[in-house]
């Protein structure tokens, strides 16, 4: 089971990520396309176009390590902005694991008048 230390952040690339790409190409991706560093302390998720494999890359000090996962049915919730970044929590990103669409959750409403 992967578990997350609360002070790491956890970015997405939204959108979809060629998943034939490795740490070499998905080290490259964070680092020109999300503009991030990928030796900084930080979790990057990665998500292909069918929404059925995740790929997760992180930095652990002495080498990258890559945690792939592949679902047999169902799909993940994924964010369909292209070419964008977002982050989430250690909470979310359990929930999208588990498949609970936080993405599409009820929107904060303001008022000025009745």
């Amino acid at each position: 089971m992967l578990t997350f230390n609360k002070e790491t952040p956890i970015y997405l690339r939204t959108g979809a990520t060629d998943m034939r790409k490795s740490i070499n190409g998905l080290s490259a991706i964070v680092q020109n396309d999300m503009n991030l560093d990928p030796f900084k302390k930080g979790y990057f998720v990665f998500c292909n176009k069918t929404k059925h494999l995740m790929k997760l890359l992180y930095w652990d000090k002495t080498g990258f390590a890559l945690w792939y996962k592949r679902l047999e049915k169902n799909k993940f919730p994924w964010p369909a902005d292209e070419e964008d970044v977002q982050k989430i929590t250690e909470q979310q990103m359990q929930w999208l694991l588990d498949g609970i669409d936080f993405f599409n959750a009820h929107k904060k409403l303001q008022f000025s008048c009745v």
